[in-house]
């Protein structure tokens, strides 16, 4: 999947999940219950030992089992970390933060690139460093409003929210209603009780409603 697939694809779906876990099936299960919901796009987060071994086998299973699916990974730092998982086979590169060597490795590998960012300066340096899209984090602490006055002067930004929405109507509404590209979700989707009780379905369906909630906002604005 190409580089600009995979962000057209994050834009129109919306919602990006997000997940750790170290076990591979339960991380395969989960994965798979996104994919029915209809994520196209993932992000297993870098957030243990075991990520990189994990991430390899979840790599070629969904490559094999998932056609159409851009997975990729996040919590990403440096660029020897970055390089490694490139290596691995991830689709695309999320940062906390703006490493302009991470966006070069990308650029070299022809994947998307998105870090994190919370000022103007920020954002116009990731542009420059070839950002296309960034990921506001933490979207909670830094609101929505910020989008909003981002877009006077950047109305071509494309920002991915990441920290604190809900997959609710009122969050939603609230962040692509203030200019969002897509959001970010993590423990709002997958609950470490739905996780312990192996309830997939639920998860399916909560982010099948998550993707309904964004082309419901769509459609009527």
């Amino acid at each position: 999947m190409d580089k600009d697939t995979i962000l057209i694809l994050l834009n129109e779906v919306g919602i990006l999940p997000l997940f750790y876990h170290a076990d591979i099936e339960i991380a395969k299960e989960v994965i798979n219950a996104s994919y029915r919901g209809g994520a196209r796009a993932f992000e297993f987060t870098n957030r243990g030992d075991n990520a990189y071994h994990v991430f390899t086998e979840l790599v070629a299973y969904t490559k094999e089992s998932l056609p159409g699916l851009a997975m990729g990974i996040g919590t990403i730092y440096d660029v020897e970390t970055a390089q490694k998982f490139i290596e691995a086979g991830a689709d695309f590169i999320v940062t906390p933060c703006l490493n302009p060597e991470v966006g070069r490795a990308c650029a070299v590998a022809n994947i998307p690139w998105i870090p994190g960012v919370s000022t103007l300066t920020e954002i116009y340096n990731a542009q420059q460093a070839g950002a296309v899209v960034v990921k506001l984090f933490p979207g909670d602490v830094v609101g929505s409003a910020f989008i909003k006055a981002i877009r006077g002067p950047m109305p071509k930004v494309k920002i991915m929210v990441t920290g604190g929405v809900q997959p609710t109507r009122e969050s939603i509404s609230e962040w692509f209603g203030a200019g969002a590209y897509a959001v970010g979700l993590g423990s709002n989707l997958f609950p470490k009780d739905v996780i312990a009780e192996a309830n997939y379905s639920w998860i399916e369906q909560k982010i099948a409603e998550s993707i309904a909630l964004v082309k419901e906002f769509r459609s009527s604005n």
